[in-house]
């Protein structure tokens, strides 16, 4: 972990509950055809067994897994039963400890309003000591503003590493997807002064190829297109210099997300799965 920078992996949305062998398939084309390391699921299946499919999937090819509990869009208390199915998971498996890299809380609790800062601090704090006898660490999965706005330094300070949204899209300053560093450097700088040292990763982080009605912008003059999706890229891949340059061995980042299929807009593949655009950033520079 403390020497990964550049491109990690994608985003992976899992509400289909996908089958071991759509598993599979997805995991082999991102380690082979695009040299990725992590996967960072999104999204939630409550299928039970599904994570295991997920970790023998991984395992199948030497992916490592950011985990996710969900919280989802609608309130409820549906996260709490997602919570103890994956640490069960995580301590029945065998082969989970070596798989997950990390288990995030998310996604955006913070900026959704889902807990409390104080609540929430004491869930890390929880699932911290629950997860010491596997040694997996634990992180929020959350927007700078998240912590900014909820005034959740608190969260910031119980969490193992941080995982990072980088969406720059929807600022209010936002242009082309090309010209977005200067957004980005805004967050991550906040991040590196208030986070300790942390190791950090972007981990949903993109532009997007089209709006829709969940995904409109700021800025009269953002730009949606698949060249603004692709200059994000473009961007992020130009700067490995400076993300290496980040606390404990660098900055990585993960690419959200895989398909359209999955979030139309966001994914590397269109809803046909085809490749919107050449895509094969640097995983080390």
């Amino acid at each position: 972990m403390d020497c990964e920078h550049a491109f990690l992996g994608f985003s992976y949305e899992v509400t289909g509950c996908q089958s071991l062998s759509q598993l599979n398939a997805d995991f082999a084309d991102m380690r082979k055809n695009f040299n990725a390391r992590y996967v960072r699921l999104y999204g939630g299946c409550d299928q039970t067994g599904f994570y295991d499919n997920v970790i023998e999937a991984a395992w199948q090819n030497t992916l490592g897994v950011h985990a996710l509990i969900w919280f989802g869009f609608t309130g409820g208390n549906e996260w709490q039963t997602r919570r103890d199915d994956l640490f069960n998971t995580l301590h029945n498996n065998t082969k989970a400890p070596f798989v997950t890299r990390g288990v995030q809380f998310g996604s955006e609790p913070l900026y959704d309003d889902v807990l409390s800062h104080q609540s929430l601090t004491e869930q890390v704090a929880l699932a911290k000591i629950l997860l010491s006898d596997v040694r997996i660490p634990v992180t929020v999965s959350e927007l700078a503003y998240g912590y900014q706005e909820r005034g959740a330094l608190d969260v910031l300070g119980q969490l193992d590493f941080i995982n990072a949204h980088m969406l720059p899209f929807f600022s209010t300053e936002a242009t082309t997807g090309s010209e977005a560093w200067p957004l980005v450097q805004q967050d991550m700088d906040w991040f590196i002064q208030n986070g300790n040292g942390k190791k950090m990763y972007f981990d949903e982080n993109g532009w997007p190829s089209s709006t829709s009605s969940s995904v409109q912008p700021n800025s009269p003059n953002a730009v949606a297109s698949v060249s603004s999706e692709e200059g994000y890229f473009q961007m992020l891949d130009s700067q490995c210099e400076t993300l290496k340059k980040g606390p404990c061995g660098g900055i990585g980042w993960f690419a959200h997300i895989y398909s359209d299929q999955e979030e139309v807009g966001y994914g590397i593949y269109n809803t046909q799965g085809q490749l919107k655009f050449p895509f094969q950033p640097r995983t080390s520079c």
